[in-house]
């Protein structure tokens, strides 16, 4: 595949999807939902590998210049390698299950990565308890914000 290709892949490309039942073709009658997110990296093998470490899954198999992480939900993260200018900051927030909150966190902490009660990074080594749950912010291999929580935010 030449570098055009890999930076502005055509369908015929892409090898075909694998099929999985917690993944609907279609959503039903009137539903969105997201399906799946690129998420640029400067090495897109390091970072699926982290966030996948992190939240306890697994790096899926490439798909065209794309690597998933699959979140079990419906939603891919597509890491995309972009090497040619600067990746933008952007924040993920992931709602995780009350009973794994602790074995991340234990993760960050086996990686040697600070996490923190607040988005701005400002409370480090310390998780918040909103909306009667809790949650931490830490940086990846990018500086992309990421976020656990184990409840959604209340929203009026």
């Amino acid at each position: 595949m030449s570098p055009d290709q890999q930076h502005h892949p055509q369908q015929s490309q892409h090898p075909q999807q694998p099929q999985h039942s917690q993944r609907p073709h279609t959503p039903p009658a009137g539903a969105v939902r997201l399906d799946h997110t690129v998420v640029h990296a400067t090495d897109r093998q390091v970072s699926a590998e982290f966030l996948a470490e992190v939240l306890g899954l697994a790096v899926g198999a490439p798909f065209g210049p794309f690597l998933p992480v699959d979140l079990g939900n419906g939603v891919t993260l597509d890491y995309h390698q972009q090497r040619d200018e600067p990746i933008q900051s952007q924040h993920y927030a992931f709602l995780v299950p009350e009973d794994g909150f602790d074995a991340m966190i234990a993760r960050l902490e086996a990686l040697r990565v600070t996490y923190y009660a607040n988005p701005n990074h400002t409370e480090p080594g310390r998780v918040n308890h909103l909306f009667g749950g809790r949650g931490a912010y830490f940086a990846d291999p990018d500086g992309h914000n990421m976020e656990i929580i184990t409840r959604t935010y209340a929203r009026p």
